[in-house]
């Protein structure tokens, strides 16, 4: 075990946490304890992703338990918070969404697998880094959106229409998960194509030895 571990074994302890806060009526109160408590506590877990990844390759500490918690922790917070959104607030997220969203993940994962079973990999696109900064804006828009249409900042003299940018960050996540979804297809089909090729064209030349012992025979 090593620091970037301990980082993604906290990301993975933050799901049951972030269930049970959206979920109960423990942290209900005037002034959305619920929502704000949940909204600090996925960002918290969305930014170490880029942490774990960032020391890991800094400190030289990457293992096969990382590459194996790391996808595995960000498959469990994202469908953990878009099932427990389909409840939460509905109106934003419906089931369809979440169905999509988290079985975009669970493709992704999958096509993954069988490339690293052929000994290919498919490198994150940028096209799923933009998914991730788009994944935090909805969940958390979802999430105040709950308690609040509109927030005022006073500080800066503004108020957010959360209402409008939870449904515009939702439905342009759902766009950018089928898009990503198609662009890793592609890059996946790509690939086992050339490698299946490379296979067929693959002379099948006996060594000289070989070429001796079969003259002999």
């Amino acid at each position: 075990m090593n620091l970037p571990n301990y980082i993604t074994f906290t990301r993975i302890f933050t799901v049951p946490v972030l269930i049970w806060i959206l979920s109960s009526s423990r942290f209900d109160g005037a002034h959305g304890e619920k929502e704000l408590i949940a909204s600090v506590l996925f960002i918290a877990a969305s930014l170490t992703d880029m942490v774990d990844g960032f020391l890991a390759r800094r400190r030289g500490q990457i293992t096969t338990l990382g590459m194996l918690l790391d996808p595995l922790a960000d498959k469990l917070l994202i469908a953990a918070a878009f099932v427990t959104l389909v409840q939460f607030n509905p109106r934003i997220v419906p089931a369809w969404m979440a169905v999509v969203i988290i079985g975009r993940e669970f493709l992704v994962s999958g096509l993954r697998s069988i490339a690293a079973s052929e000994g290919l990999t498919l490198a994150a696109s940028d096209l799923g880094k933009w998914k991730m900064m788009a994944q935090i804006i909805a969940v958390v828009a979802a999430i105040l959106d709950h308690r609040w249409r509109t927030l005022a900042l006073p500080a800066l003299g503004i108020k957010l229409p959360l209402d409008t940018i939870a449904l515009i960050a939702i439905w342009f996540m759902v766009a950018l998960s089928l898009v990503s979804a198609i662009d890793y297809f592609a890059a996946f089909w790509s690939k086992i194509d050339r490698q299946a090729v490379r296979r067929r064209r693959r002379p099948f030349v006996l060594s000289r030895r070989r070429k001796r012992d079969v003259a002999a025979t």
